[in-house]
C-alpha cells in the first residue's frame, strides 16, 4: 500500500523558515568535533550510522545494532532507526489505536513494552517514497529507555513528543527545549 501525500502537506512543508542552509544567530556555534543541529537540512535526510547502538529497559536488551539509520532534521538531535531484525520484538506490543502523520516520513505506527502501555517506539510501515529506507526499522524514545551510541548514554530531547538522541558532539539549542515552540 502506497503512503500518498495530501496536497495540504506540501503547503505545510513550504512554510518552514529554518532549512539548515543558514544557521540562525541564536544557534550555538560548534567547536571542533561537534555538529550543530542547525546545519541539518529540512527536508530531513537519512544518514547511515557506523556506530554501535544499544537499547535497554532495566536489564533487558531491547535492541542492539551496528546498522542503524539516523534522520537528521534542522533544529533536532538525530532520531535513530533500528532494523527490526535487530530488535527484540518479543518485548514490544503494537498499539493499534495510536498513530500519527509526519509531514516528511508518512504515517507512523506505535509500540509499547508488553509490560507497559506507554508508547516507547514507532515505525513507518509504508513511508513516503523519499523515506522508504525507514521501512522495517523502529525508532525509540530515549526518555523511556536506556539508549547508547558507542557505549555512551544519550540524553533525551526535551518534551514528550520529540525523540532525538543528544550526544556530546551535538550543539543546539534543540527543538523541544523551553521557548522553542515557535520553530
Amino acid at each position: 500500500m502506497k503512503n500518498m501525500k495530501p496536497d495540504w502537506l506540501q503547503k505545510a512543508r513550504e512554510k518552514w523558515d529554518h532549512t539548515g542552509t543558514k544557521r540562525p544567530p541564536f544557534a550555538i556555534a560548534p567547536k571542533k568535533g561537534q555538529r550543530s543541529v542547525w546545519d541539518f537540512p529540512r527536508p530531513p535526510i537519512i544518514e547511515k550510522v557506523n556506530k554501535s547502538i544499544l537499547i535497554h529497559h532495566d536489564d533487558i536488551k531491547i535492541a542492539n545494532t551496528n546498522n542503524a539509520l539516523a534522520v537528521l532534521e534542522t533544529a533536532s538531535p538525530p532520531t535513530y532507526y533500528i532494523p527490526k531484525i535487530d530488535v527484540n520484538m518479543q518485548m514490544l506490543a503494537e498499539m493499534p489505536n495510536k498513530n500519527s502523520l509526519c509531514e516528511w516520513k508518512g504515517s507512523a505506527a506505535y509500540y509499547s513494552l508488553k509490560s507497559n502501555s506507554r508508547p516507547i517506539a514507532w515505525s513507518y510501515p509504508n513511508p513516503f517514497p523519499e523515506f522508504s529506507a525507514l521501512k522495517d526499522h523502529i525508532a525509540f524514545y530515549p526518555q523511556h529507555l536506556e539508549c547508547y551510541v558507542d557505549a555512551q548514554r544519550v540524553k533525551p530531547q526535551s518534551s514528550s513528543f520529540y525523540a532525538g538522541w543528544i550526544t556530546p558532539d551535538l550543539v543546539g539549542p534543540f527543538k523541544g527545549d523551553p521557548g522553542t515552540g515557535h520553530w
